[in-house]
């Protein structure tokens, strides 16, 4: 990224440096909005913007069946609901309205917690009906997020996994993966996980205002690098494509993972669906106040003249010039670097149910 691209220094008041979103848009399955009137005042409700607070939730599942055919997945598992990380672009914010929160701030400083996961997910395998296919982990919202290291759920998940013989598929930005290095390369020798690894960018003053808390480039590639020598089969995601903020950065993102031992890559357009258009347009007005309409402008080029687009096997990708040459670019480098030779695959034929009789071959 040249010097005259990169965002600007915000000294705006009330800017929260190290969080993404800066506001907290309506929920719009909630009638009502709270706001605090008098800020000396004392509301025990009211959750200070640098401090994050932790709800544990009793869930009544843990594995859900996944519709869209977009996403390459036919079930996922998520851990947890919202994210410290902070990613502005991410799809998953509107998810948090669901559970009475806004999409905005709120997405990043209240995160629920799902400590019967580990239980629901055992029962879930015991299921009489259910027939092995691979679950994907963080398919919403990021499994090695910082509340991991406070409460391992992640790592009960992987461990029961390994117990049954479940083939895993996951996504991260976060280094704490390799903390359970051990479990996923013993998974990985009976090919029953995959890992992809997010990076948006090599630039890492963009990551610090669009992916706040995540872990540098630099040890995302340390990542790739770790599981790959590990025998554990990984891939990077160049996702989102921002238009007019990372897009030019793709060959260096597929190259460096490349070299430190990527065998899959993917890419996805960024959409800016609900609360997050909101969101995402605050945010580039406060860091890149020069290029906020074109870099909309742009956006909206790949989705139809809007900010997203909802339709099926056109919603990830885009359509049009820039999204067209984005594609172009993504096939030219996967097949220069030789990425994505073979397909992901994993063996769910081993998969088997603690105190069931193993076959002598196994």
């Amino acid at each position: 990224m040249k010097d005259n691209d990169r965002p600007a220094e915000n000294n705006t008041a009330g800017y929260y440096k190290g969080r993404g979103a800066q506001i907290n848009p309506k929920n719009r399955f909630l009638p009502r909005d709270y706001i605090r009137e008098n800020p000396e005042g004392i509301d025990e409700w009211w959750q200070p913007d640098g401090q994050t607070e932790y709800i544990v939730e009793h869930a009544r599942a843990i594995v859900n069946k996944v519709d869209s055919p977009d996403l390459g997945m036919m079930y996922s598992m998520n851990p947890y609901q919202g994210c410290e990380h902070g990613c502005i672009y991410c799809y998953a914010r509107n998810t948090h309205q669901y559970w009475g929160y806004s999409a905005g701030k709120d997405f990043e400083h209240k995160i629920i917690v799902k400590k019967n996961a580990p239980e629901l997910f055992r029962k879930f395998l015991n299921n009489k009906n259910w027939r092995s296919v691979p679950i994907s982990v963080s398919g919403n919202t990021d499994c090695y997020q910082p509340a991991e290291r406070k409460f391992g759920i992640t790592r009960q998940l992987l461990q029961i996994a390994l117990q049954y013989r479940q083939p895993i598929a996951m996504i991260t930005k976060n280094a704490l993966i390799l903390r359970d290095k051990d479990l996923l390369a013993q998974m990985a020798k009976q090919n029953q996980v995959a890992v992809f690894v997010s990076i948006t960018a090599m630039d890492e003053k963009l990551r610090l205002v669009m992916e706040p808390r995540t872990a540098s480039y630099k040890q995302r590639l340390k990542v790739i690098c770790e599981l790959s020598e590990s025998g554990i089969p990984v891939g990077v995601m160049n996702a989102p494509v921002i238009p007019g903020i990372n897009d030019q950065e793709m060959c260096e993102v597929l190259k460096a993972a490349k070299e430190n031992g990527a065998r899959y890559a993917g890419y996805t357009i960024v959409r800016l669906n609900d609360a997050v258009g909101i969101i995402f347009k605050d945010w580039l007005k406060k860091n890149f106040p020069d290029r906020c309409e074109k870099v909309c402008h742009l956006i909206e080029s790949c989705h139809g003249g809007a900010l997203h687009d909802s339709e099926w096997g056109r919603r990830m990708k885009g359509e049009g010039n820039i999204a067209e040459l984005i594609s172009k670019q993504f096939k030219m480098q996967t097949r220069i670097l030789g990425l994505n030779k073979e397909k992901i695959n994993l063996d769910t034929s081993h998969f088997c149910r603690p105190g069931q009789q193993l076959s002598l071959f196994e």
